[in-house]
Protein backbone atom coordinates (compact mmCIF):
# COMPACT_ATOMS: atom_id res chain seq x y z
CA UNK A 1 0.00 0.00 0.00
CA UNK A 2 1.36 3.35 -0.78
CA UNK A 3 0.60 5.16 2.53
CA UNK A 4 2.26 2.57 4.55
CA UNK A 5 5.12 2.64 2.41
CA UNK A 6 5.57 6.44 2.63
CA UNK A 7 4.37 6.60 6.02
CA UNK A 8 8.01 6.87 7.44
CA UNK A 9 9.38 9.66 5.40
CA UNK A 10 5.76 11.88 4.97
CA UNK A 11 6.44 14.20 7.63
CA UNK A 12 10.46 14.77 6.21
CA UNK A 13 8.85 14.85 2.57
CA UNK A 14 5.88 17.69 3.56
CA UNK A 15 8.23 19.38 6.14
CA UNK A 16 10.55 20.05 3.43
CA UNK A 17 7.83 20.66 0.19
CA UNK A 18 5.07 22.46 2.48
CA UNK A 19 6.61 23.28 6.37
CA UNK A 20 4.46 26.59 6.57
CA UNK A 21 1.45 24.58 5.55
CA UNK A 22 2.28 21.94 7.29
CA UNK A 23 3.16 23.11 10.76
CA UNK A 24 0.45 25.65 10.32
CA UNK A 25 -2.83 24.08 9.28
CA UNK A 26 -3.05 22.19 12.63
CA UNK A 27 -3.07 24.88 14.66
CA UNK A 28 -6.16 26.55 12.53
CA UNK A 29 -8.01 23.83 12.85
CA UNK A 30 -7.25 23.69 16.77
CA UNK A 31 -9.34 26.98 16.70
CA UNK A 32 -12.39 24.86 15.79
CA UNK A 33 -11.89 23.04 18.91
CA UNK A 34 -13.05 23.26 22.60
CA UNK A 35 -11.94 21.79 25.56
CA UNK A 36 -14.95 19.43 26.34
CA UNK A 37 -15.54 18.05 22.98
CA UNK A 38 -14.98 14.83 21.95
CA UNK A 39 -13.11 14.54 18.33
CA UNK A 40 -13.24 11.85 15.54
CA UNK A 41 -10.22 13.01 13.44
CA UNK A 42 -10.33 10.64 10.04
CA UNK A 43 -7.20 9.50 7.20
CA UNK A 44 -5.48 11.00 10.32
CA UNK A 45 -1.83 10.38 8.82
CA UNK A 46 0.88 10.86 10.87
CA UNK A 47 -0.69 12.69 13.39
CA UNK A 48 0.22 16.24 11.98
CA UNK A 49 -2.95 17.91 13.07
CA UNK A 50 -3.65 14.86 15.81
CA UNK A 51 -1.15 16.31 18.22
CA UNK A 52 -1.99 20.19 17.51
CA UNK A 53 -5.21 19.64 18.56
CA UNK A 54 -5.14 16.77 21.13
CA UNK A 55 -4.18 19.65 24.15
CA UNK A 56 -7.22 21.37 22.71
CA UNK A 57 -10.04 18.70 23.69
CA UNK A 58 -11.64 16.38 25.81
CA UNK A 59 -10.62 12.76 23.74
CA UNK A 60 -9.39 12.56 20.14
CA UNK A 61 -9.71 9.53 18.01
CA UNK A 62 -7.60 9.45 15.38
CA UNK A 63 -8.11 6.70 13.17
CA UNK A 64 -6.65 5.98 9.75
CA UNK A 65 -6.46 2.74 7.01
CA UNK A 66 -3.19 2.68 6.54
CA UNK A 67 -1.38 0.83 9.19
CA UNK A 68 1.78 2.48 8.71
CA UNK A 69 0.65 6.08 9.16
CA UNK A 70 -1.25 4.83 12.50
CA UNK A 71 2.19 3.35 13.75
CA UNK A 72 3.70 7.31 13.05
CA UNK A 73 0.94 8.56 14.17
CA UNK A 74 1.04 6.65 17.63
CA UNK A 75 4.63 7.97 18.13
CA UNK A 76 3.86 11.20 16.94
CA UNK A 77 0.81 11.82 20.04
CA UNK A 78 2.58 9.49 22.53
CA UNK A 79 2.64 12.41 24.62
CA UNK A 80 -0.93 12.92 24.62
CA UNK A 81 -3.21 10.28 27.34
CA UNK A 82 -6.04 11.38 25.78
CA UNK A 83 -5.58 9.94 22.20
CA UNK A 84 -6.65 6.45 21.24
CA UNK A 85 -4.89 5.33 17.85
CA UNK A 86 -7.55 2.93 15.65
CA UNK A 87 -7.44 1.71 12.30
CA UNK A 88 -10.99 2.72 10.41
CA UNK A 89 -12.18 3.01 7.02
CA UNK A 90 -13.97 6.39 6.90
CA UNK A 91 -16.40 5.53 4.68
CA UNK A 92 -17.64 2.99 6.85
CA UNK A 93 -17.36 4.07 10.44
CA UNK A 94 -17.93 1.47 13.21
CA UNK A 95 -19.66 3.52 15.60
CA UNK A 96 -23.04 5.94 16.47
CA UNK A 97 -24.76 8.52 15.09
CA UNK A 98 -24.29 11.40 16.91
CA UNK A 99 -21.61 10.45 18.45
CA UNK A 100 -18.88 13.03 18.26
CA UNK A 101 -18.88 16.75 19.03
CA UNK A 102 -16.17 17.88 16.33
CA UNK A 103 -15.10 14.94 13.24
CA UNK A 104 -12.05 16.06 11.54
CA UNK A 105 -10.97 14.85 7.47
CA UNK A 106 -7.43 16.38 6.14
CA UNK A 107 -6.38 15.97 2.73
CA UNK A 108 -8.30 12.96 2.04
CA UNK A 109 -11.51 14.29 0.03
CA UNK A 110 -9.35 14.22 -3.66
CA UNK A 111 -7.97 10.45 -2.73
CA UNK A 112 -11.50 8.72 -2.32
CA UNK A 113 -13.69 7.29 -4.94
CA UNK A 114 -16.98 8.65 -3.47
CA UNK A 115 -16.20 12.09 -1.62
CA UNK A 116 -19.94 12.62 -1.05
CA UNK A 117 -20.48 9.04 0.39
CA UNK A 118 -17.73 10.05 2.74
CA UNK A 119 -18.78 13.31 3.84
CA UNK A 120 -22.67 11.78 4.89
CA UNK A 121 -20.67 9.11 7.14
CA UNK A 122 -18.91 12.01 8.37
CA UNK A 123 -22.23 13.61 9.28
CA UNK A 124 -23.92 10.82 10.73
CA UNK A 125 -21.28 10.74 13.54
CA UNK A 126 -21.33 13.98 14.13
CA UNK A 127 -23.40 15.85 16.72
CA UNK A 128 -26.55 17.67 15.84
CA UNK A 129 -25.03 21.49 16.07
CA UNK A 130 -21.31 19.94 15.69
CA UNK A 131 -19.13 20.85 13.08
CA UNK A 132 -17.06 18.51 10.63
CA UNK A 133 -14.06 20.50 9.78
CA UNK A 134 -12.20 18.86 6.28
CA UNK A 135 -9.09 20.34 4.99
CA UNK A 136 -7.77 19.78 1.37
CA UNK A 137 -4.65 20.71 -0.40
CA UNK A 138 -5.68 23.43 -3.41
CA UNK A 139 -3.08 23.00 -5.89
CA UNK A 140 -4.68 22.80 -9.48
CA UNK A 141 -4.16 26.34 -10.27
CA UNK A 142 -0.56 25.91 -9.77
CA UNK A 143 2.14 24.51 -12.21
CA UNK A 144 4.51 24.54 -9.75
CA UNK A 145 2.10 22.12 -7.59
CA UNK A 146 0.34 20.47 -9.97
CA UNK A 147 3.99 18.72 -10.71
CA UNK A 148 4.50 17.62 -7.17
CA UNK A 149 1.08 16.18 -7.65
CA UNK A 150 2.75 14.35 -10.73
CA UNK A 151 5.73 12.83 -8.99
CA UNK A 152 3.27 11.70 -6.43
CA UNK A 153 1.29 9.81 -8.55
CA UNK A 154 4.28 8.15 -10.59
CA UNK A 155 5.51 6.53 -6.92
CA UNK A 156 2.41 5.18 -6.50
CA UNK A 157 -0.31 7.82 -4.56
CA UNK A 158 -3.85 7.81 -6.54
CA UNK A 159 -5.42 11.12 -6.35
CA UNK A 160 -9.00 11.14 -7.87
CA UNK A 161 -9.25 14.77 -8.66
CA UNK A 162 -7.35 18.36 -7.89
CA UNK A 163 -9.08 21.40 -6.36
CA UNK A 164 -8.92 25.22 -6.69
CA UNK A 165 -10.53 27.56 -4.01
CA UNK A 166 -13.36 28.21 -6.01
CA UNK A 167 -13.89 24.36 -7.19
CA UNK A 168 -13.62 23.18 -3.37
CA UNK A 169 -16.39 25.19 -2.63
CA UNK A 170 -18.56 24.03 -5.54
CA UNK A 171 -17.81 20.33 -4.71
CA UNK A 172 -19.89 21.45 -1.04
CA UNK A 173 -22.56 23.22 -2.63
CA UNK A 174 -22.82 20.65 -4.58
CA UNK A 175 -23.23 18.10 -2.72
CA UNK A 176 -25.82 19.73 -0.85
CA UNK A 177 -24.22 21.52 2.04
CA UNK A 178 -25.05 25.32 2.88
CA UNK A 179 -23.53 26.45 6.50
CA UNK A 180 -19.93 25.66 5.35
CA UNK A 181 -17.66 28.61 6.23
CA UNK A 182 -13.85 28.06 4.41
CA UNK A 183 -10.77 29.70 5.25
CA UNK A 184 -7.25 29.08 3.56
CA UNK A 185 -3.93 28.13 5.11
CA UNK A 186 -1.63 30.07 2.27
CA UNK A 187 1.95 28.50 1.85
CA UNK A 188 3.87 26.60 -1.22
CA UNK A 189 0.62 24.53 -1.41
CA UNK A 190 -2.43 25.81 0.53
CA UNK A 191 -4.53 23.96 2.19
CA UNK A 192 -8.66 24.97 1.80
CA UNK A 193 -10.37 24.23 5.00
CA UNK A 194 -14.33 24.23 4.94
CA UNK A 195 -15.93 24.01 8.09
CA UNK A 196 -19.79 22.46 7.63
CA UNK A 197 -21.75 22.61 11.02
CA UNK A 198 -24.09 20.24 11.17
CA UNK A 199 -28.19 21.47 11.49
CA UNK A 200 -29.13 21.22 14.94
CA UNK A 201 -32.03 19.07 16.31
CA UNK A 202 -35.33 21.53 16.25
CA UNK A 203 -37.96 20.14 19.12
Amino acid sequence: MFWDNVSGLYDLFETIYNGKVYRGLGRKVAEEIASDDVVLECACGTGAISRIIAPKCRKLIATDFSVGMLRQAARNCRACDNVRVRRADMTHLNCRDNRFDKVVAGNVIHLLDDPCAALKELERVCKPGGKIIVPTYINASAGVNRMAVRLLEMAGANFKRQYDLQSYRQFFADAGYEDVSYFVVDGRMPCAVAVITKEPLVF
